[in-house]
């Protein structure tokens, strides 16, 4: 092949080879600056894209799971709020209810601590009926038990929910009529409302301990998230500080190749000199 041609100019073709190759990375740099991402696309690297999926899927479900338990948390904290009220009023339903043992009383006085121990029952119902978190409510016996997705492999938590007003309230609501004699068996170890009390208590502990359960599964999961986030960056994730120099460098033999392409391009002019 002739060195002095007009029709083959070998330097240009390989200053222009050259010049489409910086430019080709030149684009991919600044995809990874402008997108932040290392593997934007499935063209970018397919492996690596199809693993990123995966995990953003792993995440985007993990999350949702703790919106959920965050729901349970909050129909847990009612419940708790509501028992909590009915002990409280128990409380002070035995106190009245030791009044109401003393044989001693006038009509009057137990006609007045009669109506007092209607209005605490009266209360206890309220708060048990009042215990609804988003139209569910697990201390009226409504439900009897409500399933919880807690992760994303759709693993689930079963919370038995209570019947406070069979439970509770039907043994207390007759207080009021209480004489002397069925107010002290009432008192008794085994009576209406020491049972009362103990079902209280017991459920109680029953839902904070579900609670306590519901709050470690989020912080388990938060701490998933936070792994999976952290691994899915170390995958896909620029490193700008790199590309930004990388940039750089590319830039230069940009300008460099177009100069040495311009320079090929002028070879051929050299020959007009021939025929002069």
């Amino acid at each position: 092949m002739p060195l002095n041609s007009v029709n083959t100019n070998i330097g240009a073709r390989v200053a222009l080879q050259s010049l489409n190759r910086t430019t080709t990375e030149l684009e991919a740099t600044q995809k990874r600056i402008s997108t932040g991402y290392r593997v934007a696309d499935a063209k970018d690297d397919g492996a690596a894209f199809a693993v990123a999926e995966r995990v953003r899927g792993d995440i985007a479900a993990t999350t949702s799971a703790n919106e959920q338990l965050g729901g349970a948390k909050g129909l847990l904290d009612v419940a708790n709020a509501s028992l909590e009220n009915v002990s409280n009023a128990l409380s002070k339903l035995k106190t009245l209810t030791v009044k109401l043992a003393d044989g001693t009383l006038t009509d009057d006085q137990r006609t007045q601590y009669q109506t007092a121990v209607k209005e605490i029952t009266n209360n206890i119902k309220a708060f048990i009926n009042d215990a609804s978190y988003n139209g569910k409510n697990i201390t009226d016996g409504t439900s009897t038990s409500v399933d919880i997705v807690t992760n994303a492999d759709g693993d689930r938590y079963t919370i038995t929910g209570f019947n406070g007003l069979t439970s509770v309230f039907d043994a207390v609501s007759g207080f009021n009529s209480y004489t002397a004699g069925s107010a002290a068996a009432a008192l008794t170890a085994t009576g209406a409302l020491n049972t009362a009390i103990a079902t209280t208590l017991t459920q109680l502990n029953s839902f904070g301990s579900y609670s306590n359960y519901i709050d470690s599964q989020i912080n388990y999961n938060k701490a998933k998230i936070d792994a999976q986030e952290g691994g899915l960056g170390a995958l896909v994730d620029a490193d700008l500080a790199k590309e930004s120099a990388r940039l750089q460098s590319l830039q230069i033999r940009q300008q460099l190749g177009t100069q040495a392409l311009g320079i090929a391009n002028q070879a051929p002019q050299t020959l007009l000199s021939l025929f002069r």
